[in-house]
């Protein structure tokens, strides 16, 4: 079997902000719907919002971002650009967050309450670590 290849785009590192700016607005609407109760949209923007803090990691400290519509190569794509204490556990909360995309868009299922505060959680420690490593 052979290995898939990730598709990428070379980006301009100071366009980092761009979507760390993205990210956190998805971090506010995400905290805004779960004080509204709107669990769907509180799973939504907690996806969002790790996406594009992947993103804003991936262009500031590699030049690249993935243009790849499977969302979850961008864990792979940061794993191997990066060589920060305990990445591991931080992709496996990044995988988790992902993994609920298409649960929380397509499926008949509405999103509960525990399943929103249990993404909104995974996603801030992201959102907060991923924050800080920018700051580097």
């Amino acid at each position: 079997m052979t290995a898939k290849k990730i598709k990428i785009v070379e980006v301009d590192r100071s366009q980092y902000i761009n979507y760390q700016k993205k990210a956190e607005e998805f971090y506010l609407s995400m905290l805004q719907a779960e004080k509204l109760a709107h669990w769907n949209a509180v799973g939504l923007n907690a996806v969002h919002c790790a996406i594009s803090m992947a993103d804003a990691l991936l262009v500031k400290f590699s030049g690249t971002r993935s243009i790849s519509s499977d969302h979850m190569v961008v864990v792979d794509l940061v794993k191997q650009n990066f060589n920060i204490k305990d990445i591991d556990n931080k992709l496996n909360a990044l995988l988790r967050i992902l993994a609920k995309k298409s649960l929380i868009e397509y499926d008949s299922v509405p999103f509960s309450k525990n399943d929103a505060s249990d993404i909104a959680k995974q996603a801030e420690r992201f959102y907060l670590w991923a924050r800080e490593e920018l700051l580097k």
